[in-house]
């Protein structure tokens, strides 16, 4: 078994675990992987997941030490660097030497002023209209990833985005499910209130969602926790 297929083997036995646990915490799972995913880049000392947004903000979802944290905050501060063009503009982006890198020239110097960073390889894990994410290995010695490393890097990141679609999809069913039963609530506190069946519970929810220009749910979540339907309907 190459090197290749043996990361490729460990990383699918630890997605398989992580899927046997059902964990619904996105961020501890990122974590898991990212600290896995360091053992298996040569020539990796430390990893992250860089999250941003369009709105500019950015945020470090793992980490294995203080500098991925670090050069995170020095890429929001100086509102650029190679982990935001990975996941934004390019898959893979490698930086040999912050001394000698000619792209992102604030980033560098701030992460070389503040941190023992030298070496850096991004890949993207996602990007979408609103945020995007990016998997991102470190070193303090210049040069320290070859073609080598960038190979197992991509296997590791095609990996860790497969990962984060399914969990990110099941956060978004486990909210509908949430959403669905809430608005079931209010439509049978609505019901019993007024004597009325559920298609006529529905319709009062969206009058009163657009009367007040309040998003279905929230105008549920108020029935509910007010305990008293009449209160909601007369805003």
């Amino acid at each position: 078994m190459s090197r290749n297929e043996a990361i490729s083997q460990q990383i699918s036995n630890l997605i398989r675990d992580v899927h046997t646990r059902r964990t619904t915490d996105t961020d501890a799972v990122l974590g898991e992987l990212t600290h896995s995913a360091a053992d298996y880049v040569p020539g990796a000392q430390y990893a992250g997941i860089t999250i941003a947004g369009r709105d500019g903000k950015v945020r470090t979802a793992a980490a294995t030490g203080q500098y991925p944290v670090v050069l995170d905050e020095i890429q929001q501060r100086v509102e650029d660097g190679p982990c935001l063009a990975a996941a934004w503009e390019q898959h893979v982006i490698r930086i040999d030497d912050m001394e000698t890198e000619q792209r992102w020239l604030p980033y560098c110097r701030a992460a070389l002023a503040e941190t023992p960073i030298r070496s850096v390889v991004a890949f993207q894990l996602y990007a979408d209209n609103h945020t995007m994410g990016a998997l991102n290995f470190y070193s303090e010695a210049p040069g320290a990833f070859d073609d080598d490393a960038v190979e197992a890097g991509l296997i590791i990141a095609t990996h860790a985005a497969l990962v984060w679609s399914l969990m990110r999809r099941d956060e978004q069913f486990r909210s509908a499910l949430a959403s669905r039963d809430l608005i079931g609530q209010a439509k049978g506190m609505l019901m019993e209130r007024y004597r009325i069946d559920a298609d006529q519970a529905f319709e009062v929810l969206k009058k009163l969602s657009q009367c007040s220009n309040t998003p279905l749910i929230g105008v549920a979540r108020e029935i509910v926790t007010a305990h008293r339907p009449a209160d909601v309907a007369r805003r």
